[in-house]
């Protein structure tokens, strides 16, 4: 016996909730107990699924048709919604179920929430996600740094703790060749740089210029950690891999800074020390203008004589760059050194006087 067909009249029962994710909603109902199929589909009863707004409590139709399921997807995560059925017969008549509520479920948590958690300091939502185990600890961000990378960069580090006790690989590098090491040193963050140090990272690692993470602290100028870098064993004078700079060389030709070329002199950096093409620290030094760096290099005994492999002085480059200040100052320096140079070289029983005389004839010439 066939079931009776149902009425307009006679209200339909509510559409029953199916599998929910956290951005879809499954709805289906039995046509059995809402109507009969027979004959032409244009005969049949028709089905939508209406959805309520939050804000005026009214309702609009999202699908319409024959089926007896449907799928409400592209919804917020953890959100309250409510659908209801509407029933219309062959004959235009209608009828609506009662309304039925369903929340979305919590989004899973995704590598996404793995960097957002580092890049806003966040350690309870970053230990949740490690705990859930369904996030690799190592995956990167769309730039290439894994979440190690991005919390040494940053300075968190109780975050660096958190990730290498979940087993981050502290030797991982980005696209252009940097560790979490490298990124920490030239930030300035000691304490992520000694931690990451305990736990293996190397110095002698270079990115893909071939730099280590001495050149790195040396653009980054914090003196704090090149003290500390070079107390631990990283080597002073390793040179990269284009140019055949050393740290010296980056502070002569990037920053210029006294302090840090000091630090790197007192701890053994060569003054006088030569890349690919023949240049020394001062001569950088005198192209870019770092008067201050100059002197210091000077009064550590760079050579003020050294050529380049084109014959050129240190001289000569101030005056083609139009460095007056440094022509100035070089010439300063020649001319105090050359008189005492004249008085060494003076023989027994002349006078000063008479050295002075000779040292103003040897101008003249």
């Amino acid at each position: 016996m066939e079931p009776p067909e149902t009425t307009p009249s006679a209200q339909p029962h509510a559409p029953v909730v199916g599998r929910v994710t956290h951005h879809s909603i499954e709805l289906h109902w039995d046509p059995a107990r809402t109507a009969k199929r027979q004959g032409p589909q244009g005969q049949w009863t028709q089905f939508s699924i209406e959805e309520e707004d939050p804000r005026t409590h009214t309702y609009g139709a999202i699908y319409m048709g024959y089926a007896t399921r449907h799928v409400v997807e592209g919804l917020q995560p953890r959100t309250l919604y409510r659908f209801r059925l509407k029933v219309t017969s062959p004959a235009g008549e209608s009828a609506h179920s009662p309304a039925v509520s369903v929340s979305t479920a919590r989004e899973p948590l995704s590598s996404e929430h793995l960097h957002r958690a580092v890049n806003v300091n966040d350690e309870e939502l970053l230990l949740r996600i490690l705990r859930g185990g369904t996030v690799k600890v190592d995956v990167p961000n769309r730039l290439g740094f894994t979440a190690l990378m991005v919390a040494a960069q940053k300075g968190y580090t109780r975050l660096v703790k958190i990730l290498i006790s979940y087993g981050t690989d502290v030797n991982l590098r980005n696209g252009s060749g940097k560790d979490s090491l490298m990124l920490a040193c030239y930030a300035g963050h000691l304490d992520v740089v000694k931690c990451l140090r305990r736990h293996g990272a190397s110095w002698k690692a270079r990115d893909l210029g071939g730099c280590t993470a001495l050149h790195w602290a040396a653009d980054g100028g914090h003196c704090h950690v090149i003290k500390w870098m070079l107390q631990d064993g990283c080597e002073v004078d390793t040179m990269d891999a284009g140019s055949g700079w050393t740290p010296l060389m980056r502070v002569s030709a990037v920053s210029g800074s006294q302090r840090v070329a000091s630090l790197l002199i007192e701890a053994g950096a060569d003054v006088n020390v030569k890349d690919k093409d023949g240049k020394t620290p001062l001569m950088v030094a005198v192209l870019n203008n770092h008067e201050e760096l100059v002197q210091l290099l000077l009064d550590k005994g760079a050579d003020a004589n050294v050529r380049n492999e084109f014959g050129k002085g240190i001289l000569d480059m101030a005056r083609v760059f139009d460095r007056q200040n440094m022509v100035s100052l070089l010439e300063e320096r020649r001319n105090r050194q050359e008189p005492r140079r004249s008085l060494s070289l003076l023989p027994a029983g002349r006078t000063p006087s008479v050295a002075v005389e000779l040292e103003k004839e040897s101008l003249r010439l």
